[in-house]
């Protein structure tokens, strides 16, 4: 069994990043997934420094690309564009920031994936799409909808368990 730490929408805000990082952490977590809108490359950094694997993709707010995929490759930190296809765990993950509910929800219909992990929204999703599991960790910086959150993915049991990082 592994654990896998889902964030999305941080949007700066450094108090939920660090928050974020002592759950994952305190969870031992093994690998985080980033859905985009990290904002700027000291985000990217701060993550980075829980030492725990990190996979992400920009979002549609995200600028220095050029310099933030710098950043991610000396923090040793896949950073990919639009989405990440990740095998891992025994399972096939799509991670995309999620700008078009279309596509979001072709991908999880496809049967090509066990899990699909987006954001943009900043709100949480739980469901199944046929085999697959959709999640929207929700928003990690608490500035939309006031409720800071996180998601942690039980690779064993396929299970979600969404943590707030104001409560």
């Amino acid at each position: 069994m592994a654990l896998i730490g889902l964030i999305s929408d941080t949007h700066d805000n450094q108090d939920a990043v660090d928050k974020a990082s002592k759950v994952f952490i305190t969870k031992n977590v093994e690998l985080i997934l980033h859905a985009g809108d990290w904002i700027a490359p000291f985000t990217l950094m701060r993550l980075a420094k829980a030492g725990i694997p990190i996979i992400g993709v920009f979002g549609n707010n995200d600028g220095e690309r050029k310099f933030m995929r710098e950043v991610a490759a000396k923090n040793n930190v896949r950073l990919e564009e639009e989405i990440a296809v990740v095998e891992k765990y025994g399972l096939k993950i799509a991670l995309i920031h999620g700008t078009s509910n279309i596509i979001v929800e072709a991908l999880a219909r496809s049967n090509m994936f066990d899990i699909v992990v987006y954001g943009h929204t900043h709100r949480r999703d739980l469901r199944r799409l046929g085999k697959t599991l959709l999640v929207n960790p929700g928003e990690a910086c608490g500035y939309l909808t006031g409720e800071a959150s996180i998601a942690i993915l039980d690779t064993k049991t396929k299970s979600i368990e969404f943590i707030f990082l104001n409560a």
